[in-house]
C-alpha cells in the first residue's frame, strides 16, 4: 500500500508499508486455521508457496498465512492433522545438505560437498562455461566433479521416494544449478513442476547438517504476513487461541525461539 503526504502544498509519494512477519509455533498454527475455517473470512489456498490468503467481505487481502510443512494443504481430502513425510533439499555450488523428514523429525541425512568452485575467481565452473569455456584440464575436473555431485543427490532422492510416501518437496536451490539438477544422468524422481515442490522463503547459508536443522525448525512454524494496520484483526484472531496464554511475553524480554 502506499501513502501520500502532503507538505507545503506538495504532495509526496512515500514508499509502500513495510509488512510485518510474525512467527507462531505449530500448534498455535493448527488452532488459527481452524479458526479462520469457522470465520466469516475468505481463504484461499495458494499451493506454490504453502499458504493462506485470507480476505474480507469486500475481497481485500487482509492476511497471508503460511502454514508449517506439517500441515497437510485444507483444499486435499487428508486431514490438518494427518502424518506428513517431507523431503528438504538445499543445494549451493559445491554444496548440499537434504534429509527425510515424518511430523518434523530428521529420520535420514547426507552432506555431500563437490570440487566446483574455482579458488582464485570464487566462481562456480557451471558459471565460468558460460564465458570462458571448458579447455583446461583443471575446468574438466570440476565439471566432471559437478555431474557427479548431483548425480550423488538424485540418488539419494530417489531412495527417499522409493522406500517412503513423500508429501512434500521442500527447496533451496539457485536458478543457475536447477537444469543440472533435473538434466543428471540419475533422474529426480520429480518433476520441475511438481505440485509437492515448495520453495523455501528464506535465505539459506551454506548447506550442512545445522543449517538443513535450522531450515526444518522454520518450516515447522507458522507465518502471519500483514500490514501494521491489521494488527487489531491479529490480536483478536490470536486471542482465540492458547497464543497469549503459553507464548505472550514482555517487551523488554527476548522473543522465544520455537
Amino acid at each position: 500500500m502506499v501513502k501520500l503526504l502532503a507538505i507545503s502544498g506538495k504532495i509526496r509519494k512515500l514508499e509502500p508499508e513495510m509488512p510485518v512477519n510474525r512467527y507462531i509455533p505449530e500448534e498455535i498454527a493448527r488452532q488459527l486455521l481452524r479458526t479462520l475455517e469457522t470465520s466469516a473470512f475468505k481463504t484461499t489456498y495458494e499451493p506454490e508457496k504453502h499458504r493462506l490468503v485470507v480476505t474480507d467481505n469486500a475481497g481485500q487481502d487482509q492476511l497471508y498465512f503460511r502454514l508449517p510443512l506439517t500441515i497437510s494443504p485444507p483444499n486435499l481430502k487428508s486431514q490438518p492433522d494427518d502424518p506428513v513425510h517431507y523431503v528438504i533439499l538445499l543445494v549451493q555450488s559445491g554444496n548440499c545438505a537434504l534429509g527425510y523428514f515424518e511430523n518434523g523429525r530428521c529420520l535420514d541425512h547426507k552432506v555431500f560437498r563437490s570440487y566446483m568452485v574455482r579458488k582464485k575467481q570464487g566462481k562456480s565452473q557451471i558459471k565460468y562455461l558460460k564465458t570462458k569455456g571448458k579447455s583446461r584440464a583443471g575446468s574438466r575436473v570440476r565439471l566432471g566433479e559437478t555431474m557427479e555431485f548431483f548425480e550423488n543427490i538424485n540418488e539419494r532422492l530417489q531412495s527417499y521416494f522409493e522406500e517412503n510416501e513423500i508429501h512434500r518437496i521442500a527447496i533451496s536451490c539457485s536458478k543457475t544449478l536447477i537444469p543440472y539438477l533435473f538434466s543428471s544422468k540419475i533422474a529426480t524422481p520429480f518433476t520441475k513442476h511438481d505440485p509437492r515442490l515448495f520453495k523455501i522463503p528464506k535465505h539459506i547459508h551454506t548447506p550442512i547438517y545445522e543449517v538443513l536443522l535450522d531450515a526444518n525448525r522454520f518450516l515447522l512454524r507458522g507465518e502471519l504476513i500483514y500490514e501494521e494496520t491489521n494488527q487489531p484483526l491479529i490480536d483478536a484472531l490470536l486471542a482465540k487461541t492458547d497464543y497469549l496464554e503459553k507464548y505472550e511475553f514482555d517487551d523488554d524480554e527476548d522473543e522465544p525461539e520455537w
